[in-house]
């Protein structure tokens, strides 16, 4: 039981630094470029109304909202909300984002495949949220094994969550890539780095998937311990 145990506090530790990598490479990007104006002069609320006008899509409106790096697309609401610095910025950090969350848009608008069964995922996803870490916990305080490994099997919808995620993050990078270069909102010269904000936002997702299926793996070891004492 000890071997599982230790084993699982390593797997914390490796979890929680790759987690920490990924968000110290995010900000040391976004920090770099946010300092680095776009030549186009636009900004990351300018940049957003023209891509959404050029897919047609102008009744999807653009908004400015609190915190930091908070900006996303709500399917539900048909907004895209842009963080203050992004939405007023007119820096490659500021463009690059925006084009990102209207790469979510199109997608909505087209029915793309990923971020439909994403979507579909999120009761479930909410569901094995609240009761699988419930149920393991249950299940090894009072030694009801089969109940644990339920509550194991509840907490894998979460990391396949996580892994239809990367298709639809890494889809909107590249239609926000696209999108910028269309519109000749970046120069030739500005291509790399706005390529480069785009994935340091996708590659976090990355580390939060590494980090569930770590987090689960250790769930499973110590219901593993316990069941074989």
């Amino acid at each position: 039981m000890f071997y599982y145990m230790y084993f699982g506090y390593g797997l914390v530790i490796i979890a929680f630094l790759i987690t920490l990598v990924a968000d110290i490479y995010l900000r040391t990007r976004y920090s770099k470029y946010k300092k680095v104006k776009v030549k186009s002069g636009m900004t990351g609320a300018e940049v957003a109304r023209e891509i959404l006008k050029n897919n047609g899509l102008e009744d999807i409106y653009v908004v400015e909202t609190r915190g930091y790096l908070t900006d996303h697309y709500d399917p539900r609401a048909k907004v895209v909300r842009l963080s203050t610095d992004i939405y007023n910025g007119d820096s490659i950090a500021s463009v690059s984002v925006a084009a990102h969350e209207c790469g979510h848009a199109v997608q909505d608008k087209e029915g793309y495949f990923f971020l439909r069964f994403r979507s579909f995922l999120v009761p479930i996803v909410n569901f094995s949220s609240k009761f699988g870490y419930l149920a393991v916990l249950i299940g090894l305080i009072f030694g009801a094994m089969n109940l644990a490994w339920v509550g194991i099997f509840l907490l894998v919808a979460i990391l396949l969550f996580q892994l239809i995620t990367l298709p639809v993050e890494f889809n909107a990078s590249k239609r926000g890539k696209m999108f910028l270069n269309k519109l000749k909102v970046v120069e030739a010269s500005e291509k790399s780095m706005a390529s480069s904000m785009l994935m340091a936002a996708a590659m976090t997702y990355v580390a939060s998937l590494i980090s569930t299926l770590l987090e689960l793996l250790r769930l499973v070891l110590i219901v593993m311990g316990n069941d074989r004492d």
